[in-house]
């Protein structure tokens, strides 16, 4: 299915008085799923301990105490 229809589906799918802010949401919220999965799909992932990791190193290198 297009791009174009998938976003009309998702759109049609919202109560009818959703805001244009709910439709964006909804629509980033779905960006990145897609994108999450496509990363998944291509082995462009990391183990939990390796995420913990980087966030100790960004954390530490930021010059901020972890809590």
């Amino acid at each position: 299915m297009p791009v174009k229809e998938q976003a009309i589906e998702l759109i049609r799918s919202l109560p009818d008085d959703c805001t244009l802010e709910d439709i964006q949401y909804h629509l980033y919220v779905r960006t990145k799923v897609e994108r999450g999965i496509r990363a998944i799909d291509e082995g462009r992932v990391v183990t939990q301990e390796e995420a913990e990791k980087k966030v100790k190193e960004w954390i530490k290198s930021s010059g901020q105490t972890q809590r």
